[in-house]
């Protein structure tokens, strides 16, 4: 009877660096209405992700799923790679 709960969170966004090992950067976009002026805005945020297997490369767009602290600034996991990035 003991089911787990998952109260996890999912975004995509695009890698932005890979030159850690076994981390990722993810650059998240978002659009929130302007107080003001009523018009949509682009916000991004920047999440550090784990990344076990070090399969991703810049530009990747990848789903990341939240999860406990793994360091100081690592609060995400990597979930899937939704689309690789054309080689050039």
């Amino acid at each position: 009877m003991t089911e787990e709960i998952k109260n996890t969170k999912v975004v995509i966004g695009q890698v932005v660096s890979n030159a850690m090992d076994k981390s990722i950067t993810v650059k998240v976009e978002r659009q929130v209405m302007h107080p003001l002026y009523k018009k949509y805005v682009k916000r991004s945020t920047k999440l550090m992700a784990h990344d076990e297997n070090n399969e991703c490369n810049i530009g990747d767009t990848v789903a990341i799923e939240s999860c406990r602290p793994l360091s100081k600034h690592k609060t995400w996991r990597l979930q899937k790679i939704v689309e690789k990035a054309a080689q050039l």
